[in-house]
């Protein structure tokens, strides 16, 4: 007989009736998220975004630096919305077509997010790991470095890393990652503690299993669903950061480059006679954002035992 066949496993919760009609935890989470329209709502936000940033070299009517615009421009003027034909949103103080611009910023804020989220989870993930599976002095040296990172404001930590290593999208991706790294670190730490003196965990210690696989094929796969629900709000806040550091210059490249917090920022001189060129935009962050937070927010509260038993 093997330890897997001596070790219990985790328990599983059902749904509110008592049952467990998917025979899985995730069965149930992924019931009641599809029962929630505010998921609804933020799985469609999302997949139209990536869609656009997917297809965005066939959506686009432009190349990304294209700037078809040109003959249009005016010291005191700049068409706007609707008003020349191949041009349906406007051209900006380069030329460039605003809805082409829109289109390949939305990819460039996908590729920023996903990425610098993906740094900060694996960070986090490490650090929580070795945190919550040996305790002790490597625990307390690892949250002491946490708390560190926690003690310096989120964007003023991504700010000053991104200056350090250059104006480059790469800068700012590994920017926001690290300071996401606190975050997941120490929501996974927790988890783990919280499994640590399960049955399973304690029937694992008994039968002699090294805290590596015991951490690797018991603890880590139980403990990381709350991480990965926090990823999916946390990308939220990479495409708002990655906008903040992209109006503030960090972001590199050319003045024409396609992104939307790049938009904002030479948008600012022209707010008198094309405010559209900030709105915009704006308000595609702000979609974006809502349509992850909806999202995220349906997944963490499908998985709170608090809800789940309602």
């Amino acid at each position: 007989m093997s330890a897997a066949d001596v070790i219990p496993a985790a328990p599983e919760t059902g749904d509110a009736s008592g049952g467990n009609r998917s025979g899985s935890f995730w069965g149930d989470v992924f019931r009641r998220v599809r029962r929630n329209p505010a998921a609804w709502v933020g799985a469609i936000v999302v997949a139209l975004f990536v869609l656009v940033a997917v297809l965005a070299p066939v959506l686009a009517p432009y190349p990304e630096l294209a700037t078809p615009g040109r003959d249009y421009l005016r010291p005191t003027s700049l068409p706007g919305i609707g008003e020349v034909p191949e041009f349906p949103l406007g051209i900006d103080r380069f030329g460039g077509d605003v809805l082409s611009k829109l289109i390949w910023g939305a990819q460039a804020s996908l590729l920023i997010g996903v990425m610098s989220t993906f740094f900060g989870l694996v960070g986090g993930l490490v650090l929580g790991a070795l945190a919550g599976a040996f305790g002790g002095w490597v625990d307390s040296v690892i949250m002491r470095f946490v708390d560190i990172l926690l003690s310096v404001p989120h964007l003023l930590l991504a700010v000053s890393i991104a200056a350090i290593l250059g104006r480059t999208p790469l800068a700012i991706m590994i920017a926001i990652g690290v300071a996401q790294v606190p975050i997941f670190a120490r929501l996974l730490r927790s988890s783990m503690l919280g499994q640590r003196e399960s049955d399973y965990i304690l029937a694992a210690r008994t039968l002699g299993l090294g805290t590596g696989r015991i951490t690797m094929t018991h603890l880590l796969p139980n403990s990381v669903g709350p991480v990965i629900v926090q990823a999916t709000l946390t990308l939220a806040t990479a495409v708002i950061d990655a906008a903040a550091l992209s109006f503030l210059g960090l972001g590199g490249g050319r003045p024409e480059t396609a992104e939307w917090g790049r938009m904002l920022t030479y948008a600012q001189n022209e707010l008198a006679i094309a405010p559209s060129l900030a709105f915009l935009p704006g308000v595609c962050i702000m979609i974006t954002a809502l349509g992850f937070t909806l999202l995220g927010e349906a997944l963490r509260e499908a998985m709170d035992p608090r809800t789940r038993k309602r």
